[in-house]
């Protein structure tokens, strides 16, 4: 059992482990060339290595490993680099550490002096890491963003004066939870359950239950609901035979038996119109959360909201929120959030219309609504307000090119650490697209010797938020 004080979170896990190694170095590759001597110095990856303050994440990660004891840990900036690459590219965690192999200037980037052709680690380590650093920790990733484009000077003080807020979904990867699929992927779970801990049913109703989901899927689509509506009605009845068959032949169930059996419970006795309803067994902690466009009535996951800046857009501030919270009720804590990972507190936050409800002035910051003109408003202070629709943009490049339009992690700290982590890998990209920019300038002001290849340096088009 470790507390970390400067995180705030508590870890137990059952193998400790030895402060990482402070160099990735090799004695068999001394007579082998180096990467800083094989690899583009001008290449925006290669800067931005020399451009982190990796030491931050050594110094608030390092009291989660132990002295004396244990296998030797992993070195931190491996982790925290491979979690920038894996959402600055939109990637698995498998296809990450499969890309690090192949490339140089990842290797480079995570920290390494030589060429690797080795995987340097399991990709379930990622998924290890994450739940021992958890969503508090992860912020301190977003932080190092932040910092690293504060030390550049793409972010000043004057920057965070003004912020925009708004929030969105990040669904989960479930199956559109439909009230027969439910039926059918309870039971099957309950007869698989069961059938690991020995209990013999009366009957598991694995091709009466299959039968009747195709063919209540067929009446659905061609429109015959009072056909498809009996269909469900016999997914629903076989599986409360299967839940009351288990409560017979086994007063005191266990383990997941006992989890999946009070999930089932749920989803049998839910009605249409109930609140807090179980839309996944897996995931319990969906939510069904209403959108109003024809397009997508509904999203199943959380609500995230965002906090940016209303110049030059650097996200500051992202959590999960669980509950399905008005909007409103979302402001104050994203903004604590924003303060503490800029190190300012901003002036100004622009909201949109769900906002309504918060005072004038919340914690020495002045909430303003989109579209609310006032008479004595002056020509630069309603550019503020036009700009607070810059936000849109950015939630869906966040969604589309950084992996929080469909969260696999799991669990509640899952949906936090994805959308702190989204939000990591689009500053990363702004951080590259900010160095390449510079790298243009200095071309045509005839301070570079050699020509790059603007284009196809990085291997990838850049969203140009």
């Amino acid at each position: 059992m470790i507390k970390s004080p400067e995180i705030g979170v508590t870890l137990s896990f059952s193998g400790d482990f030895m402060q990482p190694k402070s160099r990735i170095s090799d004695q068999g590759d001394l007579f082998r060339s180096r990467l800083d001597q094989i690899l583009n110095r001008r290449h925006p990856l290669y800067r931005l290595a020399d451009t982190i303050d990796w030491s931050f994440f050594e110094r608030e990660f390092g009291s989660l490993y132990t002295e004396n004891f244990g296998r030797p840990g992993l070195p931190i900036r491996l982790l925290v680099g491979l979690h920038y690459l894996k959402h600055a590219n939109n990637v698995s965690d498998e296809t990450v550490v499969a890309q690090f192999v192949e490339n140089g200037y990842w290797q480079y980037f995570c920290g390494f002096e030589y060429f690797q052709h080795e995987f340097p680690l399991d990709p379930t380590t990622l998924v290890k890491w994450r739940k021992r650093i958890g969503p508090k920790g992860m912020e301190k990733l977003l932080q190092g963003t932040v910092e690293t484009a504060k030390t550049e000077g793409h972010i000043t003080e004057k920057h965070l004066e003004r912020v925009n807020v708004d929030t969105t979904v990040q669904e989960k990867a479930i199956a559109f939870p439909t009230d027969a699929r439910l039926y059918h992927k309870a039971r099957k779970i309950l007869v698989r359950q069961a059938k690991k801990q020995g209990i013999a049913l009366r009957q598991s109703y694995e091709r009466l239950g299959k039968s009747a989901f195709i063919m209540q899927g067929r009446y659905s689509h061609a429109r015959q609901m009072k056909r498809s509506r009996r269909e469900q009605r016999k997914l629903r009845i076989y599986l409360g035979r299967v839940i009351r068959d288990i409560r017979r032949k086994c007063n005191e169930p266990d383990g997941k038996l006992a989890i999946m059996l009070e999930r089932a419970q749920r989803i049998f006795t839910q009605n249409r119109n109930d609140k807090n309803k179980l839309y996944s067994l897996q995931a319990p902690e969906v939510e069904c959360i209403a959108k109003g466009k024809v397009h997508k009535k509904y999203e199943f996951g959380c609500k995230v909201s965002l906090v940016s800046t209303s110049k030059d857009s650097w996200i500051i501030g992202v959590q999960a929120v669980h509950g399905n919270p008005y909007d409103g009720h979302t402001l104050k804590a994203a903004l604590d959030q924003a303060e503490d990972i800029a190190g300012w507190r901003p002036e100004h936050a622009y909201c949109d219309k769900g906002y309504k409800g918060n005072p004038a002035v919340l914690n020495n910051t002045e909430v303003h609504l989109a579209n609310k003109k006032k008479k004595s408003m002056k020509a630069n202070d309603w550019k503020w307000y036009r700009r607070r629709s810059g936000i849109e943009p950015i939630i869906g490049h966040v969604k589309s090119d950084h992996r929080m339009d469909r969260n696999h992690l799991k669990g509640e700290e899952g949906d936090k650490i994805n959308a702190i982590l989204a939000g990591c890998g689009f500053n990363i990209r702004k951080l590259l697209r900010a160095i390449l920019l510079w790298l243009f300038k200095e071309r045509f002001r005839g301070i570079a010797t050699d020509w790059i290849d603007l284009t196809g340096i990085l291997g990838q088009q850049f969203h140009p938020v």
